[in-house]
């Protein structure tokens, strides 16, 4: 398609319907998606023991979907060519409908794996597609509202998965959390034939060639980067063998993917969209920010557990004021996102983010849940406050033909944005408090008179129970379980604080974006 037709239809195309019914299915689609990227997280331990694994094996439940979508993600661009974007978006519903009705009914472990995996393939080009689809009905004064509203879906769907899946798995089975997307799915399948539309430089292409080497590339640097977050900690990173060669093939797989998608044509990937700083720079924070939201996420409800008793539903519910704060940050975005400057309410929403942080930075273990609750809501509003205000910002300079290909872009590197994240905390964790333990451990000796003391008097109250000599290892034993204790709640401090710096240091990256204003209808006319 020529040039000058791409940019005839984009100005002239308009969706038949009005743009809250395109909205629909693509917002359910969306929660879909991502609300089985957390659904799946505190039933792990139920479907070990169904399929008679260990924890660490269960783990690849959740990997193997996360390497399939995000190596359908990128070439969410050119399947639309290959098909048309409506048919493609049809085809992946379905598979992603009938993918969880087999997670439901697995009975291995390997059957599980397999289902996960078409699962992923399936929903790898709900949120890109979707968020194309969303912007492009919209016209671009309006798109902070659009946006407000996708956002409400991607950000509150991560915050209700383990909600969601520990009522389901304590009350019900761990199967429910995946036969819930048979009927949501049939239903958005239904709404996409009714109100979804290819414009006409989203249609079928001829001529459209399979980038074999491009998939070959893409396939070998996912599974390899994946298998190197989840498995470095536990190997020691790169005092293994095994994650040094790992890397090396990473390392190697990228760099030929990334020549492979500049110097050939009839590529997965349009990397030309990089050229443009808005999208760059708009990006890149949020790559940032998918790290330190899924990086919070993950850690807070392990937190709870393994330091304070929480119970899997009680450690999710402890989130819900999350998904509170994003309620009315995206309701304040929305409203404020065509009046005031988008950057300013970006870097509000950053603000907030730092402090939530900053402020679970200060736990210990003797807190109330407003302790939890308080800080928990300030990260939800820092969600919602600069996560859309973000997604308009970055791809408001971008024509609406480069919209899928874009979307596809971004939520790849957001999506390892997010794997990134969640394998950094939980190396701090783990170094951090090994850091702690080893000056902690230097005070239990027999020359410290508060640490004889303590021992004496555990020693003297197991007396009743055992002979001196026991009484003495177990009271030792016992000073030595809190010390591992506090060392393991300085690793999860230590991990929260540097979410909080992680956002503060973005801030300044925000003013590198275009500004934007939506009541200059010369600035408006030149974007369209």
């Amino acid at each position: 398609m020529s040039e000058e037709l791409i940019k005839t239809t984009e100005e002239t195309w308009k969706p038949k319907h009005g743009p809250w019914l395109v909205a629909l299915p693509t917002i359910f689609a969306a929660f879909m998606f991502v609300l089985d990227e957390t659904i799946a997280n505190v039933a792990l331990p139920h479907m070990a023991g169904s399929f008679s694994v260990s924890r660490e094996e269960s783990l690849w439940i959740v990997t193997f979907y996360l390497v399939a979508s995000g190596i359908t993600i990128p070439a969410v661009d050119f399947f639309c060519k290959l098909m048309g974007r409506k048919n493609f978006y049809m085809l992946s519903l379905a598979l992603f409908t009938f993918s969880s009705f087999l997670c439901g009914f697995s009975t291995s472990l390997s059957m599980m794996i397999g289902a996960r995996i078409l699962q992923g393939i399936g929903g790898g080009g709900l949120l890109p597609i979707g968020q194309a689809v969303l912007l492009e009905a919209f016209p671009k004064e309006k798109r902070g509202e659009a946006m407000a509203v996708f956002g409400l879906v991607v950000v509150m769907a991560p915050i209700i998965g383990p909600v969601v899946g520990g009522w389901i798995t304590d009350n019900w089975d761990w199967p429910w959390i995946f036969f819930i997307n048979v009927p949501i799915g049939f239903l958005t399948m239904y709404l996409t034939t009714i109100f979804l539309e290819d414009p006409p430089y989203a249609r079928k292409q001829s001529n459209v060639k399979i980038d074999y080497l491009g998939f070959f590339l893409l396939i070998t640097w996912m599974i390899s980067l994946q298998v190197i977050l989840d498995k470095g900690n536990t190997k020691d990173w790169f005092g293994s063998p095994f994650i040094v060669r790992l890397t090396l093939v990473f390392a190697l797989s990228f760099l030929l993917f990334l020549i492979s998608q500049i110097k050939r044509k009839d590529t997965l990937l349009d990397l030309s969209v990089c050229k443009d700083k808005n999208f760059m720079v708009g990006t890149f924070v949020q790559v940032v920010m998918m790290a330190v939201v899924l990086a919070s996420v993950t850690i807070l409800p392990q937190f709870l557990q393994t330091l304070m008793g929480y119970t899997a539903f009680l450690s999710g519910l402890s989130l819900m004021p999350r998904g509170i704060g994003a309620l009315i940050a995206l309701a304040i975005a929305g409203g404020l996102s065509t009046k005031v400057d988008n950057r300013y309410i970006a870097v509000a929403g950053l603000i907030f983010v730092a402090a939530g942080g900053l402020m679970l930075g200060n736990l210990n273990m003797e807190i109330a849940p407003i302790n939890i609750g308080f800080p928990n809501f300030l990260f939800g509003m820092g969600m919602g406050l600069c996560m859309m205000p973000l997604v308009s910002l970055s791809v408001i300079t971008l024509k609406n033909s480069q919209m899928t290909n874009a979307s596809g872009l971004q939520n790849m590197v957001k999506n390892i944005g997010g794997a990134v994240g969640t394998s950094l905390v939980s190396t701090v964790i783990s170094r951090m408090s090994q850091v702690h333990q080893a000056h902690a451990v230097k005070s239990l000796t027999d020359l410290n008179p508060i640490y004889q003391a303590k021992v004496n008097a555990a020693t003297g109250a197991l007396m009743q129970y055992v002979d001196p000599v026991t009484a003495r290892h177990m009271a030792d034993y016992s000073l030595y379980g809190q010390l591992v204790q506090q060392s393991t709640l300085w690793g999860f401090i230590e991990a929260f604080r540097l979410v909080g710096v992680l956002a503060i240091l973005t801030i300044p990256l925000i003013f590198l974006l275009k500004k934007v204003d939506y009541s200059n209808k010369d600035q408006m006319k030149e974007l369209a």
